[in-house]
């Protein structure tokens, strides 16, 4: 069981109506390169927000509590 922390951006953009979409995910390979990738973003996006969160890939087991590290602009729920 090989447990591993991944670093994603995700990025919104206006849905239909006041909805959001996300955009695909960006997987980074550090904390400090999702930051940077976020803070960048965040001027061009609705909302973006970069987390890190904990994964048995080989079981398919994910955190369900991700670790934000930056977040900006209006997000879904689960990131509040």
């Amino acid at each position: 069981m090989a447990t591993e922390t991944m670093f994603i951006v995700q990025a919104y953009v206006q849905g239909r109506g006041k909805g959001l979409k996300a955009e695909p995910q960006v997987g980074c390979k550090t904390a400090e390169e999702a930051r940077r990738k976020a803070e960048r973003l965040a001027p061009l996006r609705l909302g973006v927000v970069a987390f890190s969160v904990s994964a048995d890939t080989e079981m398919g087991d994910y955190d369900e509590s991700p670790t934000i590290i930056f977040k900006a602009g209006t997000l879904p729920e689960m990131f509040d």
